[in-house]
């Protein structure tokens, strides 16, 4: 089987990952690192490797490469336009999450892709374990018996100077483009896509209405302290706080609630602990399939995509609804405090709350969190009907 030319778009920053990765499906057999696409050209030591061809025009270098894959790590405000590039010129996508900074600009690429034919994965990593397959047949299969809601946690620590990393970082908005690089829509969006999908809520139309609770104690213009709770058609809630401000850096997770018991599932691990009435704790590791050789195994063989873009619908309403929600309101100065030596600041209580949304499927004001919105400053809430 002759290697699948593939084009990286964003080799930098995050980048750097996808290009390990493509190095790596290239020592496999199954890609060909063809072109980048960068404003400044990479070094040897950063392509790690022998350079490909280079050229800050995405469309050109696509022509000129005859890529058939094309994986888009760029700024988030430019996803939309990159995609519909590859796809016009019949190029399949690797796009990075979140998939577009507005529910208008996802459809607009979504819609644009599905015309074009050509297939696309979003860059959901977390949704390649097996072990989300693996948690939906132990739910349906009545093992914590009915699901009575999904809470999700990230506590996760960001210096000042992650804030600073781009122009586009810690924004709502540049130069009049939406971005919503906030904490629940980029960081930690692993949390929200998978608590989603592990209670069958993928599409737009599975979620019924979301509240959300946004807040910063950097000086930014988005969220680095929030949380959200989501109604769905299944009739459970699905709440996820996440933070950047944490006392210790955790590892996220996703719990899903059930009326006989309880699943947490440890994404970035690949970890599931499943805790039941009348049986010992079980814990299981599963494997995962990378999105790009899914991408490679559904061009040669037909294998089903693992994360085609309306498989994230629920999330880019919740998106959108940040989007729309009030700007988030800054933390006064007593309830964060700087560590110097890290250059980052805290909130102290955080990780505890995060914790408890997620057990609790409450958002910060309920658990009494006191520099959370009262009544004179409700949350935020959108429908979605």
């Amino acid at each position: 089987m002759s290697r699948v030319p593939v084009v990286l778009a964003g080799a930098r920053g995050h980048g750097r990952w996808h290009v390990a990765n493509i190095r790596r499906l290239e020592r496999a057999g199954l890609v060909r690192l063809a072109g980048i696409c960068e404003l400044t050209p990479l070094t040897e030591q950063e392509a790690e490797g022998e350079l490909p061809v280079q050229s800050a025009d995405f469309g050109a270098l696509l022509d000129s490469t005859g890529a058939r894959v094309a994986v888009i790590c760029t700024p988030i405000p430019t996803h939309t336009d990159l995609a519909l590039t590859a796809a016009r010129r019949g190029v399949h996508l690797l796009l990075e999450k979140p998939p577009a900074p507005s529910y208008a600009e996802f459809r607009r690429m979504a819609d644009g892709v599905a015309e074009a034919g050509v297939a696309c994965q979003v860059g959901f990593q977390s949704l390649g374990s097996h072990a989300v397959p693996a948690i939906r047949e132990l739910v349906a299969r009545g093992a914590i018996g009915e699901v009575v809601g999904i809470g999700g946690a990230g506590a996760w620590v960001r210096d000042e100077d992650y804030f600073r990393r781009a122009p586009w970082s810690g924004k709502r908005r540049l130069n009049g483009a939406d971005v919503i690089d906030g904490a629940l829509t980029n960081p930690l969006a692993h949390a929200v896509a998978t608590a989603l999908a592990l209670g069958g809520t993928v599409r737009a139309e599975d979620v019924t209405g979301i509240e959300t609770e946004l807040s910063h104690a950097n000086d930014i213009e988005a969220d680095d302290t929030s949380c959200v709770r989501i109604g769905t058609a299944r009739g459970h809630r699905v709440t996820v706080a996440a933070t950047l401000c944490a006392e210790r850096a955790a590892e996220p997770y996703v719990l899903v609630h059930g009326s006989s018991g309880r699943v947490t599932f440890w994404y970035k691990q690949d970890r599931v602990l499943l805790q039941r009435g009348g049986h010992g704790p079980e814990e299981f590791h599963h494997d995962r399939t990378d999105l790009l050789e899914n991408l490679v195994d559904h061009l040669t063989t037909g294998a089903p995509l693992l994360v085609p873009p309306d498989e994230t619908g629920a999330f880019m309403r919740v998106v959108e609804a940040i989007r729309r929600a009030p700007d988030p309101e800054p933390l006064p100065e007593a309830a964060w405090r700087r560590l110097p030596g890290e250059r980052r600041r805290v909130v102290p209580g955080i990780d505890g709350l995060v914790a408890a949304a997620a057990d609790t499927l409450s958002l910060y004001s309920e658990l009494g969190a006191p520099w959370a919105p009262r009544t004179e400053h409700p949350r935020h809430e959108v429908s979605t009907r």
